[in-house]
């Protein structure tokens, strides 16, 4: 078993060590897998990622524990030890805090959310930029942001105390005389993680020595997942990040408007309600024009065996309008509408028929999109579909044609 080092000292930097296994197995990577008696790597596990750094000159890229309780260090390049070597190995500092920033703010948050409404943790893990924890709370989803708001308040003022963080290891009846805010499975020695006068939770992974390491907790965003509450956090070095791009943005959108950045959301929503009057005055206007286009297109075509025709091309139509025409078109009696687009490199087809005809426009339509490479449907009387090949458009719209003049 490997002696855990992090388990005593989670700020410690660089450490030495002998190599057990100098890495005789390569993962399906090609990275070489190395043990050594004791090390400060945090292994992958508990919701946390593992530690980043070196061992040697080499590069450490993950890290494992294993079943018989060896930690094991995937290793890349030409790594070359000796069993029994005494070698270096570097934590990536940078990675280190961030995670022992999320990690120590999620006790802090976590117990936040157990004070105020009983709200257990049930899933924690660190992402590349956030981190999430799943919690049971109920309550509804106007209650939400109020609930969230409250714990953040609560989880800011402990780091804001600068409180003491300790990490005592004690055997499981020890752990079981403590208030701890989940239980433990863990049945030879327990790590319990104590935040002065505010929580206690077993816990192996990295934490800082005192909450104010921790730095500001804000929490991105929330959603329901599985019927719970999943919350998207952020701590010290990340939500500085996540500051500045959410600062970025806001005042992006604020130079657009050309008002001052805490005025730019009632600018959006002022366009916004502008955006949607023109929206509906705009499709008003398409439909009148679709009935003025429909008509004109029924005066140029002839009329042959009692029906009209319609096949027309609309080089880069939108789809919606495409639609809308050709349901005017089919208002008209004995009428049938073949109509196609190229938009995007892809090319679209509507077809549309009147009720007094007998036609399945929807057969009609998969033989269209078969020359087009692509696939379509619908209904008798309406269908639509596309496809790829762009230059057949043409082509699969005379051939549609022709089946409607032959079908009787």
């Amino acid at each position: 078993m490997t002696h855990k080092l992090y388990w005593d000292d989670s700020h410690l930097s660089q450490f030495r060590a002998r190599v057990i296994d100098p890495g005789s197995r390569l993962d399906s990577a090609g990275r070489r897998i190395v043990v050594l008696d004791q090390t400060a790597f945090y292994p992958l596990g508990g919701g946390q990622p593992a530690d980043r750094g070196k061992i040697g000159q080499f590069d450490v890229t993950d890290v494992q524990l294993a079943d018989d309780g060896t930690i094991q260090h995937f290793v890349s390049g030409d790594a070359s030890f000796s069993e029994g070597e005494e070698v270096l190995g570097v934590i990536d500092q940078q990675h280190r805090r961030q995670v022992t920033q999320q990690h120590t703010g999620q006790h802090i948050l976590s117990q936040a959310f157990f004070q105020l409404f009983g709200a257990e943790t049930r899933g924690f893990r660190i992402t590349d930029r956030v981190a999430e924890i799943d919690l049971a709370l109920d309550a509804t989803l106007d209650e939400i942001p109020i609930a969230i708001e409250r714990a953040e308040d609560i989880a800011n003022a402990i780091v804001f105390d600068d409180r003491e963080i300790r990490t005592h290891q004690m055997s499981p009846e020890e752990a079981s005389r403590l208030p701890l805010r989940k239980e433990s499975f863990v049945s030879d020695c327990v790590r319990v993680i104590e935040i002065v006068d505010f929580d206690w939770s077993p816990c192996g992974g990295t934490h800082a020595q005192r909450t104010g390491e921790v730095g500001l907790i804000a929490v991105r965003n929330w959603e329901r997942a599985k019927r719970m509450l999943r919350l998207e956090f952020v701590c010290g070095v990340r939500a500085l990040d996540d500051y500045r791009r959410a600062n970025r943005t806001a005042a992006a959108i604020a130079r657009r408007f050309s008002v001052a950045r805490d005025d730019a959301d009632d600018s959006v929503a002022r366009q916004f309600e502008e955006h949607k009057a023109l929206t509906r005055r705009a499709r008003e206007l398409a439909e009148r024009a679709s009935v003025v286009e429909a008509r004109e297109l029924i005066e140029a075509t002839d009329e042959k065996l009692g029906r009209r025709i319609v096949s027309q091309i609309f080089e880069g139509r939108d789809l919606d309008d495409l639609k809308l025409l050709a349901h005017r078109l089919a208002e008209h009696a004995a009428t049938v509408a073949l109509l196609g687009t190229c938009h995007g490199g892809t090319a679209r087809l509507v077809f549309a028929r009147s009720p007094d005809l007998s036609l399945d426009l929807s057969q009609l339509m998969r033989a269209a999109c078969d020359q087009l490479g692509g696939k379509g449907g619908g209904k008798p009387d309406f269908a639509q579909g596309g496809g790829t090949k762009t230059g057949q458009l043409e082509s699969a719209i005379a051939v549609a044609a022709e089946a409607c003049s032959l079908s009787k």
